[in-house]
């Protein structure tokens, strides 16, 4: 089987991306402590570039100071960031014809000054968030706003919203982590104010015809939380308003280390754990309409991608840990190598940001097994 339709292209809105592959945001610790561009950033994404993905989807991006999870963090939080932003995006442009968003996100509950919809113990570390105020709510959205700006004045081809894995907007979509009594809170309709605004905001500071997609939380897998089903609803009226792409998810770092519930980076171990979102993608495809599917999780095996594509199951799919391992996979498949990923989802990726940019170490090792295999 050729892989036709995983290198053809395909628009999201009105940006065509050259392939279907996308690379989910990922935090890589290459920014400066206080969130600029380094030269390090820059190579790191050129590489990336340089491998073929159709569209890249950088680490999550705060919106403002609270929402910071640690030092390296990329920001986007005042116009000072802009003239470095300019020159990464464009050093990306250059290297390729690949198309570039941020993913502009506040930590929430997990951050160094953890906030939230309510006051709900954070598990992990036994920390209590501050509950935001009505007003410090409207403030939060007037940030993720400006960031939108500053996005679109930084020449970014998108945006994406980080609406999952229990970040703050998360926070409020779950009925575990939202227990407000205002216009925030309660009914779905309330849960989804926040990034509802946030959207219409945005819109009316860069024009509709600028692509917004989304990151969103379809499912918790805990009781009192997000179910599928609400998750469904949700994304409906997600494509109602006209977000232009879903990346549906599920889980956060919490739930995974408390409740040993693998979401949403669940080790893939064998064909069976492949896709493992793609439950999710299925029940949302009746309702997405001109909206593009994204399916992220455990994506390894390109004839079932492009069977699925064929199928018309989503529009792209998305990968992380495998481009952090092997940048150049994309280019890899195209050229008729159809050999899964050298990842072999150790996620000892996500520990390597303590000491440097993210990187796979056991890539050596993982090239010597392909070797001897």
């Amino acid at each position: 089987m050729e892989l036709k339709t995983l290198f053809s292209p395909e628009k999201i809105g009105n940006v065509e991306v050259k392939n279907r592959i996308v690379r989910s945001a990922t935090y890589t610790h290459s920014a400066t402590k206080d969130g600029y561009v380094t030269d390090e950033m820059i190579k790191f994404y050129t590489n990336l570039a340089k491998g073929g993905t159709g569209l890249i989807i950088t680490g999550i991006t705060t919106i403002d100071k609270v929402g910071t999870i640690q030092p390296g963090q990329t920001c986007l939080y005042d116009d000072s960031y802009i003239e470095g932003q300019k020159k990464f995006v464009n050093a990306v442009h250059e290297i390729s014809d690949v198309k570039i968003a941020p993913q502009l996100s506040h930590s929430g509950r997990q951050g160094l000054t953890p906030i939230a919809p309510s006051a709900i113990t954070f598990k992990e570390g036994d920390r209590m968030p501050k509950e935001l105020t009505n007003e410090e709510v409207k403030e939060v959205v007037r940030n993720f706003i400006d960031a939108g700006r500053r996005t679109y004045e930084s020449g970014y081809d998108m945006i994406q919203l980080n609406a999952g894995h229990g970040w703050l907007i998360s926070n409020f979509l779950s009925p575990f982590t939202n227990k407000r009594t205002d216009e925030y809170g309660g009914n779905m309709e309330n849960r989804m104010r926040m990034l509802v605004e946030i959207y219409n905001g945005i819109v009316d500071e860069v024009g509709k015809s600028y692509p917004i997609i989304v990151k969103l939380q379809t499912q918790d897998f805990i009781d009192d939380g997000l179910s599928l089903e609400e998750g469904k609803l949700i994304a409906e009226k997600l494509v109602d308003l006209g977000f232009a792409a879903i990346e549906p998810s599920g889980g956060s770092g919490e739930i995974s280390r408390l409740y040993k519930i693998r979401y949403p980076s669940k080790k893939v171990m064998a064909q069976e754990d492949e896709n493992y979102f793609l439950p999710a993608v299925k029940k949302l495809n009746p309702i997405m309409k001109d909206c593009k599917s994204i399916l992220m999780g455990g994506v390894r095996n390109a004839l079932k991608i492009e069977s699925l594509l064929q199928e018309n199951m989503m529009d792209f799919i998305a990968m992380s840990r495998p481009l952090i391992c092997e940048p150049n996979l994309p280019n890899r498949w195209k050229e008729g190598d159809l050999s899964p990923p050298l990842c072999n989802s150790c996620n000892r990726c996500y520990f390597s940001t303590g000491s440097g940019i993210v990187a796979c170490t056991v890539k050596d090792k993982l090239l010597q097994e392909k070797l001897n295999s």
